[in-house]
């Protein structure tokens, strides 16, 4: 059966954004790639410690500031 208005979607919360999908996005990049960067640093430290603590600890910072801006998140309408 055919839409009486072919440019009308089907359905329409398909077409409709995210209000915030972009700090949505930035949130799991931070904490993910924190994460990594503390493991990878955990891993340098054992041959090499102050390699391994300048890898780890912008890693760490980088993973808060992802769990600070779930906090954000949750505080916008």
């Amino acid at each position: 059966m055919a839409d009486a208005n072919p440019d009308t979607p089907s359905n329409p919360s398909a077409d409709t954004p995210k209000p915030h999908a972009r700090l949505e996005k930035w949130i799991w990049i931070l904490i993910y790639g924190g994460l990594f960067a503390v493991i990878l640093g955990i891993a340098t430290g054992r041959t090499e410690p102050a390699l391994g603590w300048s890898i780890a600890t912008p890693g760490g910072v980088a993973a808060l500031v992802g769990f600070v801006l779930i906090y954000v998140r949750s505080r916008l309408k």
